[in-house]
């Protein structure tokens, strides 16, 4: 998928929800789906960073996107089903949901993270994917061609040291997928992936290993076909996979 080549049109007509859409892999995802013609409905917590997308969107002359400043780890069912029934509301349909936003502390041993930390990686990580894509379940549903893709990561396919509540989040993650593929096998129109980005010059990686050189790791625009060929059509018979863009 590294040389997928997305036709410009690709998403045309489409309206995709990224979650994460501030920073990071969320925004460069955003932005590569509204080059290809997507509406993107932008949801994260930071108001202004989602502006600053938005602007790029729009000076690029993309589709004119939506915003949704929105805290995922304080969300509850009410109000996750509220944000559905907006996103239907003013955009009249969902095609497609990105999971990138994320929650992370820092790499210490088990024995120094604490009960109130796993909550809240528990919550953004895993419990928050579910619970968003539960409620958007019926817009994906009603749509011809529905893709949802979940942000895996590397430590929680193969678990190591010191990523604790992270890792064990991510590969809850992968979990999931498989259930819902299983629950969705009667629904030839939606479909449901993790995609593990790997090693990718972001601030979390910044983050995890600041003593690595971001030049040696890929862009996230690198990254942009793996994105673009599991949200769109081309795709449609790739169900339930876990898969790494650098294994």
């Amino acid at each position: 998928m590294k040389d997928y080549q997305a036709r410009p049109d690709l998403l045309a007509g489409r309206v995709v929800l990224v979650a994460g859409a501030s920073s990071g892999l969320g925004r460069t995802a955003s932005l590569a789906y509204a080059r290809h013609g997507a509406t993107v409905a932008l949801l994260a917590r930071n108001e202004a960073r989602l502006e600053t997308v938005y602007d790029e969107i729009v000076a690029a002359g993309g589709p004119e996107p939506a915003m949704f400043p929105f805290d995922l780890a304080a969300a509850d069912d009410r109000g996750l089903e509220t944000l559905a029934g907006t996103i239907a509301h003013h955009l009249g349909r969902l095609d497609g949901m990105l999971y990138s936003a994320h929650q992370f502390f820092s790499l210490t041993p088990l024995a120094l993270q604490t009960l109130e930390q796993w909550q809240s990686l528990m919550r953004v990580n895993l419990i928050a994917p579910f619970a968003l894509t539960r409620a958007c379940l019926p817009l994906l549903r009603q749509a011809p061609d529905a893709s949802v893709v979940f942000t895996g990561e590397s430590h929680g396919h193969r678990p190591a040291a010191y990523w604790g509540g992270y890792a064990v989040a991510k590969a809850g993650l992968e979990t999931l997928t498989h259930i819902w593929n299983e629950e969705l096998a009667d629904t030839a129109t939606l479909r449901i992936n993790t995609l593990i980005p790997g090693p990718v010059a972001t601030t979390l990686r910044a983050r995890t290993h600041p003593g690595h050189t971001p030049d040696a790791l890929p862009a996230p625009d690198d990254l942009m076909p793996w994105y673009l060929y599991l949200m769109g059509p081309d795709s449609q018979t790739v169900r339930g996979q876990i898969i790494e863009c650098a294994p």
